[in-house]
């Protein structure tokens, strides 16, 4: 009876795709994700998630930023933005979760729909706009998780507010946060909030990354700092932003956000024309990432470490980053495609 129904929750995804990829991309995030919620409620169903898809290896174990992480395989930020479902997540085997992006205030985000599948790319368009409940409500849920899984805390700033007056609102998450996670990522990169890319300008960027490490040390824990940036950057413009790590001393770089790009794509003109703006993310992305990662790590002299993300949803994929020099992993659009035993089957691969 327990293998049968094991069989059955293991292939689960796989039975209801169809279905869920028939609705609303938004409406089927939180549809499964409460339905994962309330199963792993009950001590069965913990039991039944961790033993189907549990996998533990000591020769996965990395320890990077001074953090134990027990496989490379992280959730990108962006999936559980509320920090509504780390427990769950951590029950799926991801050596680490970020939540966020987070902004001090909630706000509601761009306009719906927001949120594409190209299926036949394995993609997705989103332009979510930095939707949360504000990061004072994600706060409330940390002090409240069961799991010790290792989280990364996913800051940006308000659409309301200025250019002029970001630091501030970076500045309120990384304090309200600081207790509750265990390394923070800037997010400067996110397309979908206006002006927010002119942060990874040169000066704006030194001078929020400047404060920031102020704060840091003035808050007495040196949580490790990180950045994440866009794939639309020039060689010109990753060399400014690899001067400012140095300068900054942070301790890594995430690589990379969506891109706005749209070549090269298998879906239909007509389809990408009618859904608009927004970020890609997902197998397209896969070689710019991977490019940007081999630039990164060529001119680094182990001053920092990198987080790959963009394209991975196989073993292949994950050796891939790792060999151009990533240190650790992040899935997310490729957990949407792949199903729940992503970090499994990658972490047999490797």
């Amino acid at each position: 009876m327990v293998t049968v129904i094991l069989f059955f929750f293991a292939n689960m995804y796989t039975l209801l795709k169809k279905y869920l990829f028939s609705k609303d991309p938004e409406w089927t995030h939180f549809w499964v994700m409460n339905r994962l919620k309330s199963f792993h409620s009950f001590g069965f169903g913990r039991g039944i998630i961790k033993s189907w898809f549990g996998y533990s290896d000591s020769r996965l174990a990395k320890n990077v930023f001074g953090l134990s992480f027990k496989n490379p395989i992280g959730l990108a930020a962006g999936f559980d933005k509320d920090a509504k479902y780390i427990d769950e997540l951590a029950a799926l085997g991801f050596g680490c979760i970020e939540i966020g992006t987070l902004t001090p205030k909630p706000q509601d985000g761009n306009d719906k729909p927001r949120l594409f599948r190209l299926i036949e790319d394995e993609a997705i368009i989103n332009r979510m706009g930095f939707n949360n409940e504000g990061v004072d409500a994600a706060v409330e849920r940390l002090k409240k998780r069961k799991s010790n899984v290792i989280v990364g805390g996913n800051i940006g700033k308000n659409k309301v507010t200025p250019n002029e007056k970001a630091v501030e609102d970076y500045e309120y998450c990384f304090r309200k946060l600081y207790d509750w996670v265990d390394y923070f990522v800037v997010n400067v990169s996110s397309p979908n909030t206006p002006n927010l890319r002119a942060l990874q300008e040169k000066e704006p960027l030194k001078q929020l990354l400047g404060r920031l490490q102020e704060v840091n040390k003035e808050l007495g824990k040196n949580r490790p700092l990180l950045l994440k940036i866009a794939p639309d950057l020039s060689d010109e413009q990753l060399d400014d932003i690899i001067e400012i790590a140095n300068e900054t001393q942070l301790a890594g770089i995430v690589a990379t956000n969506t891109t706005i790009e749209r070549t090269g794509l298998l879906s239909s003109s007509a389809k990408i024309e009618a859904i608009g703006a927004g970020g890609l993310s997902g197998a397209p992305l896969s070689k710019r990432s991977t490019a940007i990662i081999r630039y990164l790590k060529s001119k680094n002299n182990n001053q920092w470490k990198i987080i790959a993300v963009g394209g991975i949803a196989t073993t292949a994929d994950a050796k891939e980053k790792l060999e151009a020099g990533a240190d650790l992993l992040q899935v997310y659009t490729g957990f949407i495609y792949k199903g729940p035993d992503i970090v499994k089957q990658i972490c047999r691969g490797l």
